[in-house]
């Protein structure tokens, strides 16, 4: 199924036809976020990407990912016609400019859009912005992030369930992270099959934002995307397994092995 999704690149393309990807992502004392968020995103296609961090921090992104070009945070504006796709939340904290800024972006972006980490918390704590995702918006909540937004659930089973639900209502792409994690729209749902315990540290879902927002700026719709990125994302982990205990694994190790996961499929 994933191998049918999965276009091969045109060997005559450049750079403006696989999408320019926003990336709204880190503060002080959670780059690390917007690093990995950034590094899973150029890994996975993107023909351009550019990253939106403070300013204070972003000489870290500029010498650790060369490749990312960078806005900056104070530098709110709310049109962004030049973007394919746009993704916030890994490590942008609950600030008022972080709260500014999701419910700018929600409320006016037209693009394909991604939301996961604090952008979430912060759609938490103001649950009227639900009202204002447009369709299949695609969400990344872990089980803590999902039960602050839809309430409290007894097992992974009802939380499943409550995800089908909710993608059918509100019209959005639902990934529930885990393992396995869910992915479900407004007409069907499927569970992953790849992916092991080595990914259940910090820095995980970072990746897999960036490389949904990958698969969504060169065109995918958002649905095929979600699938894109978490399968991708698990078999890159099990990938890493060669090299790596799931103790020892770090979502660096994830991101080398994608090359290697786009191989395996196109195999």
């Amino acid at each position: 199924m994933v191998a049918a999704i999965l276009k091969p690149r045109e060997a005559n393309s450049h750079k403006g036809n696989h999408g320019h990807s926003l990336i709204i992502a880190g503060e002080k004392g959670k780059m690390g976020a917007a690093v990995i968020a950034a590094k899973a995103c150029l890994r996975s296609g993107t023909g351009l990407l550019t990253m939106n961090v403070p300013q204070k921090e972003r000489s870290i992104l500029q010498t650790t990912i060369p490749e990312a070009m960078i806005t900056m945070r104070e530098d709110v504006k709310s049109d962004r016609p030049d973007f394919s796709a746009i993704a916030i939340g890994p490590g942008i904290g609950t600030s008022r400019l972080a709260q500014q800024l999701v419910t700018k972006t929600i409320k006016q972006s037209n693009h394909p859009l991604v939301l996961d980490a604090d952008a979430l918390n912060i759609v938490a704590a103001n649950k009227k912005l639900l009202a204002y995702l447009k369709e299949e918006t695609i969400i990344t909540p872990h089980p803590k992030e999902f039960d602050r937004l839809f309430g409290e659930h007894n097992s992974i089973k009802d939380r499943m369930n409550s995800a089908i639900n909710i993608a059918k209502q509100n019209k959005i792409v639902v990934v529930l992270k885990g393992h396995p994690t869910l992915v479900a729209n407004s007409n069907t749902s499927f569970i992953n099959t790849t992916g092991n315990a080595g990914l259940a540290k910090g820095g995980s879902g970072d990746a897999l934002t960036g490389m949904i927002t990958a698969f969504l700026a060169q065109g995918y719709k958002p649905f095929d995307a979600a699938i894109l990125g978490v399968y991708i994302h698990g078999l890159a982990a099990d990938i890493a397994l060669n090299e790596q205990s799931m103790e020892s694994m770090l979502i660096t190790d994830v991101i080398n092995c994608l090359g290697t996961a786009f191989k395996h499929i196109y195999a």
